[in-house]
Parts: C-alpha cells; sequence; structure tokens
C-alpha cells in the first residue's frame, strides 16, 4: 500500500483500511440534529450511533468506520472566534472515526490506531505520543506491554483531556489520545522542559486521534450508568492527519484548503504578499465557505433561529471579512464551487445541489450587503462615542440593537469590538435578546417592535421641557420604600398620552422613583402609584429602563384617573423587597461558601433573585455532591447565624478592584462602583461590586436551605435555594410530607428512611420475578408458535399476536426466530398500553428475494392507522386502533407473497 499524501487519499486509506479489518463503511450522517435537543448539528462521528451504544437500537453489525462531516460552533465546541488567527480551528471538519458495539474494546482500538498510522500512513513511531486517563491502568498496559511503546511515551492525564462526554448527557468514557510531534522548533510556549503533559496548547503537540472507550451513559444530574454493550468511538480528525502527512503544520496551507484559498487571490487579484497581509481574512473565507456549502447542502437555511442562525451568522461573518479585503460583489458561490469540485466525488449530495447551494449563499449575501454598510457606519459610531467616554466595552442592549435592525450577528461585532481594542457585553445582549422575545410575546409592551426612538424622544422631550435634568429620572432605590413625585409622563401601546383610565395599560414615568429596575440578577420592584387628588391608582407590575435614564413603571390602572403633571404617590410593596434582600444578601454569602468549598475557579456565570427563592450559576466541572451541598448550607447558615454587617460604600471602580472587590462575571460597572462588603475589618466576610438591594445583618437573612442543584451547560452548575419566610414555608411544608408518609407508612418520621429502603428492595425482588415469568411465558409462547409455521411460495412465514409486556419482548422473540429458523420471515404483533404493535424479521436469503421487514411492517400498519419501518432485516411499527391488529396480521403472508421474487 502506498503511503496516502493527498486528503482524499488518506480518506479512502483510512476507510479501505477499516473495511478490511471487517468493519462496515457507514455513510456520512447528515449534518442537522434532527433527534437530540442538545445538538443543531453533529459534532462527532459518533452521533448517529448513540441509539446503539445505548442498546435501543439494534444494526447488522458489530463494527463500523465512516468519513463524518462535523460542525463544532455551539457551546462547549464553539471554536467560531479561534477560526482565522487559529491555523487548525474550523467551523466545519471532516472526522475519521471507527466504532466497535461490544465487539473489540480497548486493545483493538489501540492496536487499530497505532497500525494505521505507523505502517498506513508511514509516520515514524518516535513522533507519536501518547495520553490515557489517569485511572486507566488497562490502557496504559496495552500501549506499553502490549503494543511496546516506551513508557515515557505514555502520559497518565486528568479529565479535562482524557474523558469524553458528547454532551451535558449521554454516552461518555474515558480516552486514549495519539499525538504527533512537530519537533522541538515547533515549540512556541517557552517552557524548558516542553512535554504533551502541561496541556499548555503549545504548537509543537499535535493531538490527532483521541479513542473513546464508551462505557457509561450519563443523565442530566451527572449519573453515570454502566452501558449495556461497551464500545469504541474514536475520532481523527481528517485536517489534522492530512497536515502531518502532507508536512504542514498549518492546516489552511494543506490540499484541503489550498484551492479554496488560492480561488479567493485569484478573485481579489491579490499578491502573495498580499494574500499574506490578509491571512485572517482568507482563513475564515475558506474555513466559513466551506461550512455554508455542506450546511445548504444538507437542508440547512438561512434564518433567525437554531441552525438557521449558525448559517446565516457564517455567511455574514465571512462576507463582512471578504469586504475588508476588497469583495465588493458576492463571492462566496465561487468559492462554494471550488469546494464541490474538490469534494463532490466523496460527498455526492454537493454535486446534486450545486445550483441550491450557488443559489442561497448568494441570495444572502446581496440581501446583508445592502445592510452592511449602514451596520458598520453605526457600529464605528458606537466604538467612536465610547471611546470619547473612555470606555472600552459596548453594551449588550446596543449589541442587540445592531443585531434586530442591521443583522449584524452578535459574532460579528465582537469580531469588530476585538479589532478596535473593546470587549463586548455578552450577557447584556443575551438579556437584551429575552426581553425583546418575551415582550413581542405578550404583546404588551413591544418597545423593541415600538423602537427604541419612542423613549429616545420622550426622555429627550422631557429634558428639553425641564421635566426631568440631563441625567434624566432621578433614581433611587436606596433610601426607602417610598417616594412622592410629579408624573411626567404617561404611554399606552408606545404612544404617548396625557391621562389613563381604570382598567387600562400603562407606563408611568416620573421625575424620580424609589422602585428598583431588574438588573444583575435581582428582579424589579412590584407596588403603587397613587394620586391622592383624584383617587387614582396603578398598579405597579414590573419596571423598566428602555434607554439610558428613562425609568418605566408598568402596570394597570385599577381605580380613578390618572394624568400627566399630578403629583403621586409611590409605594414599593415592602414585604416583597424585604424577601428580595434576604436572598441577595444569601447569595453573596453562597457566592463565598462555594469557592471556599469547591475551590477558587468557581465565579457567578448568573442568577436570580427573586422573593421566592436565589438561583446561583457558577463555574464548576462536576455535580456537586449532596454531602458538599449539605457542608455549604450549614457554612451559609453559620455565616447568617454570625450576624454579620452589611456595609454599602460608594468608591472608585479601580480603588475597590485594588482593595478586593469581586466583579461579577457579565455585569457592567461605571467609574464610580457600589459595593457591598459582609463583615468588619480590612479582611472582610465578602466584598463584591454590586447595584442590588440588602439587608443591614446578615442575621435578616434567616435560614438558608438548598432546593435544587444540577447542571446547566458545559462547565457551568446551578443551585436553587431559599431564605428568610419561604425557606421557612419550605421547611415547614416538608416536614408536613414527611409525617403523612411516616402516618401511611406506619411508623414515625425517623423511621422513614429504612422503611422506604425495605419497601423499594421488596419492590425489586417482584419485579425481578415478574420479569423473569414474562420471559418464561414468551419463550413458552414462542415455542409452540413454532408449529404455526406456514409455507408461502416456499418461504417460511410465522405470524402471531403475541402476549408480552412490550417491543423488547417482540424484538427477543425476533432474535429467538432467527436463532431457529436459518430462513425465514417472522411477523409478531401485541397490545401494549391500548396500541397495537409490529415488529418483523426477515432472513438475508428472502432479503435477496426482495421481502423487507420495513416495507412488512409499513404496509401491516397502514391498517391499524399507523406508521413504522426499520432496516430490511428487522422493523418496527405502531398503530391507534388495536381492534384492527388481526386484520393487519392476516394480511401479512399476501405481503410475503407480493414481495417474493
Amino acid at each position: 500500500m502506498n503511503k496516502p499524501i493527498s486528503s482524499a487519499e488518506i480518506r479512502q486509506a483510512f476507510l479501505d483500511y477499516f473495511e478490511e479489518m471487517g468493519h462496515t463503511v457507514v455513510p456520512s450522517s447528515p449534518l442537522p440534529v434532527e433527534d437530540n435537543p442538545t445538538l443543531f448539528f453533529t459534532n462527532a462521528g459518533m452521533n448517529q450511533f448513540v441509539d446503539t451504544f445505548l442498546g435501543k437500537e439494534s444494526r447488522p453489525y458489530k463494527r463500523a468506520a465512516s468519513a463524518q462531516k462535523c460542525m463544532r460552533v455551539q457551546g462547549k465546541h464553539n471554536d467560531l472566534e479561534n477560526v482565522g488567527p487559529s491555523p487548525r480551528h474550523h467551523t466545519f471538519f471532516e472526522m475519521l472515526g471507527n466504532f466497535s458495539f461490544g465487539d473489540y474494546f480497548k486493545e483493538g482500538a489501540t492496536r487499530y490506531a497505532y497500525d494505521f498510522m505507523t505502517r498506513v500512513c508511514a509516520i515514524p513511531a518516535e513522533k507519536l505520543w501518547f495520553t490515557v486517563h489517569e485511572s486507566d491502568d488497562d490502557a496504559y498496559h496495552i500501549w506499553v506491554d502490549e503494543i511496546g511503546v516506551d513508557p515515557g511515551r505514555v502520559l497518565r492525564m486528568g479529565d479535562k483531556t482524557n474523558f469524553w462526554m458528547m454532551g451535558e448527557v449521554g454516552p461518555c468514557g474515558p480516552t486514549s489520545e495519539i499525538h504527533y510531534d512537530w519537533g522541538p522548533e515547533a515549540c512556541d510556549c517557552g517552557e524548558e522542559n516542553c512535554s504533551v503533559a502541561l496541556d499548555n496548547g503549545c504548537n509543537r503537540w499535535l493531538e490527532v486521534w483521541n479513542l473513546v472507550f464508551m462505557q457509561y451513559d450519563q443523565d442530566e444530574a451527572g449519573n453515570r450508568t454502566p452501558l449495556p454493550r461497551p464500545g469504541v468511538d474514536t475520532g481523527m480528525g481528517l485536517e489534522r492527519i492530512t497536515s502531518v502527512q502532507q508536512q504542514e503544520p498549518v492546516n489552511y496551507r494543506t490540499d484541503l484548503f489550498a484551492p479554496a484559498m488560492d480561488r479567493i487571490q485569484a478573485l481579489l487579484g491579490d499578491s502573495e504578499a498580499e494574500r499574506a497581509a490578509h491571512q485572517t481574512a482568507y482563513r475564515v473565507i475558506a474555513d466559513h465557505g466551506r461550512a455554508a456549502t455542506f450546511l445548504v447542502a444538507d437542508g440547512v437555511r438561512p434564518g433567525s433561529e437554531g441552525g438557521e442562525y449558525v448559517l446565516r451568522m457564517i455567511i455574514r461573518r465571512a462576507l463582512r471579512f471578504g469586504r475588508k479585503i476588497g469583495f465588493t460583489a458576492p463571492f462566496l458561490a465561487e468559492v462554494a464551487d471550488t469546494y464541490i469540485e474538490q469534494m463532490g466525488a466523496h460527498y455526492p449530495e454537493l454535486w446534486a445541489r450545486r445550483e441550491l447551494i450557488l443559489r442561497t449563499l448568494t441570495t444572502e449575501e446581496e440581501k446583508f450587503a445592502r445592510t452592511l454598510d449602514m451596520a458598520m457606519a453605526r457600529l464605528e459610531k458606537v466604538l467612536g462615542d465610547l471611546e470619547a467616554r473612555g470606555e472600552r466595552s459596548v453594551p449588550g442592549d446596543v449589541v442587540f440593537d445592531l443585531h434586530s435592525t442591521y443583522g449584524l450577528a452578535l459574532e460579528i461585532t465582537r469580531d469588530v469590538a476585538q479589532e478596535h481594542g473593546f470587549t463586548v457585553d455578552e450577557a447584556g445582549f443575551v438579556a437584551a435578546r429575552e426581553a425583546h422575545a418575551a415582550a413581542s410575546g405578550t404583546g404588551a409592551f413591544r418597545e423593541y417592535e415600538t423602537g427604541a426612538s419612542v423613549y429616545s424622544r420622550l426622555l429627550a422631550e422631557l429634558i428639553v421641557a425641564q421635566k426631568l435634568p440631563e441625567g434624566g429620572v432621578n433614581y433611587d432605590p436606596y433610601r426607602g420604600a417610598k417616594a412622592t413625585s410629579e408624573i411626567v409622563a404617561l404611554l399606552r401601546d408606545g404612544e404617548t398620552v396625557r391621562q389613563v383610565e381604570a382598567g387600562q395599560r400603562v407606563e408611568v414615568v416620573t421625575a424620580m422613583t424609589p422602585f428598583y429596575v431588574e438588573a444583575g440578577g435581582e428582579v424589579s420592584d412590584t407596588g403603587e402609584i397613587v394620586v391622592e387628588a383624584t383617587g387614582g391608582r396603578v398598579r405597579v407590575d414590573e419596571m423598566g429602563r428602555p434607554v439610558a435614564g428613562l425609568v418605566v413603571h408598568r402596570g394597570e390602572v385599577v381605580e380613578g384617573t390618572v394624568q400627566v403633571g399630578q403629583e403621586a404617590r409611590l409605594q414599593v410593596d415592602d414585604e416583597r423587597r424585604q424577601q428580595i434582600r434576604r436572598h441577595h444578601t444569601a447569595t453573596h454569602i453562597l457566592h463565598r461558601e462555594l469557592r471556599r468549598h469547591l475551590g477558587p475557579h468557581v465565579v457567578q456565570a448568573g442568577s436570580l433573585v427573586a422573593p421566592d427563592r436565589l438561583r446561583f450559576d457558577f463555574t464548576h466541572g462536576e455535580a456537586v455532591s449532596p454531602e458538599k451541598l449539605a457542608q455549604i448550607e450549614r457554612s451559609v447558615n453559620e455565616a447568617v447565624f454570625a450576624n454579620q454587617p452589611v456595609t454599602i460604600t460608594f468608591m472608585g471602580q479601580k480603588e475597590a478592584i485594588s482593595q478586593g472587590a469581586m466583579a461579577l462575571f457579565g455585569e457592567k460597572y461605571g467609574d464610580t462602583v457600589r459595593t457591598i462588603k459582609i463583615g468588619d475589618g480590612d479582611q472582610p466576610y465578602s466584598f463584591e461590586l454590586c447595584g442590588g438591594l440588602h439587608v443591614e445583618n446578615t442575621g435578616d437573612v434567616g435560614l438558608f436551605r438548598f432546593t435544587r442543584e444540577e447542571a446547566v451547560g458545559a462547565g457551568v452548575r446551578r443551585v436553587e435555594a431559599v431564605a428568610g419566610s419561604a425557606a421557612q414555608q419550605y421547611v415547614s411544608e416538608r416536614l408536613q410530607v414527611l409525617d403523612r408518609i411516616a402516618t401511611r407508612l406506619n411508623s414515625v418520621p425517623e423511621e422513614v428512611e429504612s422503611r422506604v429502603e425495605a419497601l423499594l428492595a421488596e419492590q425489586r425482588a417482584l419485579q425481578k420475578e415478574i420479569e423473569r415469568l414474562q420471559r418464561r411465558l414468551a419463550r413458552a409462547q414462542f415455542e409452540e408458535m413454532l408449529g404455526r409455521i406456514q409455507q408461502v411460495d416456499g418461504a417460511n412465514l410465522l405470524v402471531a399476536q403475541v402476549d408480552v409486556a412490550g417491543v423488547d419482548e417482540l424484538r427477543e422473540m425476533a432474535d429467538w426466530f432467527r436463532d431457529k429458523v436459518s430462513s425465514g420471515v417472522a411477523v409478531f404483533g401485541t397490545i401494549h398500553n391500548d396500541k397495537p404493535m409490529l415488529i418483523a424479521t426477515v432472513t438475508e436469503d428472502l432479503i435477496q428475494r426482495g421481502v423487507k421487514a420495513g416495507d412488512l411492517v409499513r404496509e401491516a400498519a397502514r391498517i391499524v392507522g399507523g406508521g413504522g419501518g426499520g432496516r430490511p432485516n428487522l422493523a418496527q411499527a405502531g398503530g391507534r386502533d388495536p381492534s384492527k391488529l388481526p386484520d393487519a396480521l392476516a394480511a401479512v403472508p399476501e405481503l410475503v407473497s407480493q414481495a417474493l421474487n
């Protein structure tokens, strides 16, 4: 076998090798993922085999190999910001993989990988380094003792590098990685003893192949259970192995990208020096052009949600970079055509959908080009204004306005901002987007549909009329829960009015307000606005700050009339506010205790402070055990009961940070900040920047109690808790439940746990006995049915309605049939939960004669008012009308006869 050099040769050599090793070569699944709500796109070769690993699906092979199309532009797999600057990051890539479903395991996977790399690819063994999970002695000994790798080249690593998960839920297991050493001259980390073990991103080391030993299935709570059939999932990026084979450390210089890069250069008429100067833009266009080509080929269309948003975003990001380097007309179709010609032989959908791809890309480019210049001009002005004020972060609401008004995706705004030395308030963008969605959904106050211009214009008019000072509404929620102020404006449905009456929804603007506006996770105050002169009363349901300087009270007139110019009494619901304050101070205490118990890596990643509960998201890579959570809860309560003072101070931001104040992720701070200090002295218990409301002493928080702990994203956990009266109510309700359960069990609360454990053990034993008896009955039914095999045109056929527990038992009968009958067709039906179910199995010789299980169940299912399908050798279906099941089974002999050829 000649050493494969080109990307096409490497891809084919990989598939040929594993086919020779008894693997079934399986085509790539499409990029869009329809059956997994946690993914927009396929992001690994094993995605299409998830149900096989979980034992939910049976395949006619135990070994498979594939070249899988992948996209990583979401969640923990989001590489977008690195695409362009990095020599090897991509949105779209091809993953070469071999898989074992309960067949070979660690030894087979390592031997195949080593043989392919050293023999087929002819990579010198001394250029390879290997890592295994620190707890995986088996993998270590296979490399060292079975294969004979130098022990010094096999490194034990932790979860970060050698434990793989498809997502927050699903199959997972320890891994073994194979790294290629580019040599000391490629080292750029500056470490004297540079090593793979440092895991510091040094360009000397290239992770080429990841062998995942699929052993567990993780649920949403982080629990891992052994898979029914442990297997192997490997992934070797075609881009990376190609760079090794072509001895080109920069992926964009390999033959995977070179034709597209050359096409970009030809379209622009650039010199080599100009191409080098525009390196990042060339890479972004080449990468995004390839990704967009495959997405459109797989049926994705540009849009505003989910995967459609991703496609639109990468097209527009490529266009923005194209404009920077000289493109004035649509160009992505030309780039796409290069990939279609280059890769269509292996991915024929590119050839088949060429016109759709080119038209879609050109149409989207033309559509965005009409607004891009205006969007960029607006963004440049925003950055200029921020520069003049000495600010370096683009506010989230501004980013959202650029997105909603000009179609400028967050990712593009972030790119431009970073190029000018600015950051982007991404958390604020998300909040603005969610607020827009909520407002649009309810139809109550469509501030973004109406447009911020309504509020901006109103604020300007009030300042000119001297109804408000230059700074806008005097916002002061810190000095008390009530105040008196003049009503300076009223709005209904986005229009200013002079008067509102009972029953009408309204936005009230007063010259000052004591109401807190939602910020930093703390919800808005509620309460009422009362006009004594006319008996008018507005119930305030929420607060808003549609533009800086303008605060609006949103609610309903419940009595009388309210007019502009009247003096009003503003009264916050102080009891509700007190409970919010308790939860907010409890959040600061919680943050401190999480860091103390879990480590300094813990930082806030989001929060909700409400009257009935608090929610706190924080960075942490694993579930917090019940025991650890109990320790943290005790520590929080100890801090509460210590009754430490809570001190509020305003100071310069730099001064506060220098004194140790913690600035929270995603929050915006001005030059002067408000700090919350818990405890006395130079080393207080807690010291944070915060604009929210707090109690005066920690003892005012009252009892603290956790109610939930869960994962919310990669490396982010969430806890929910209650404090004060909410905690008292929570504990009281739980104790009442415990008392009722104890009564039902004829026990006392102290003995409930042991009593329940005994009942569960008894239940498990009974369930096992039921399952054993059901299987015996099913086997007895099956043995009796074998005597009823009939002949249809020379073929054995068994059709029967059986009494079994469900589809698993039907599948088992199908397996028994194939074990007993070397040539034949079996169709079994049952009624489960008042629904008819069918399963069919066909032996290989009769498949060759035209009988297919999927066709049989599909036709039979129509009779019971349903549908289904599957593979030629095994398929299942369901329906709605159980009374028609006998008719459906009676139709099978004729269906088999018609299919036989």
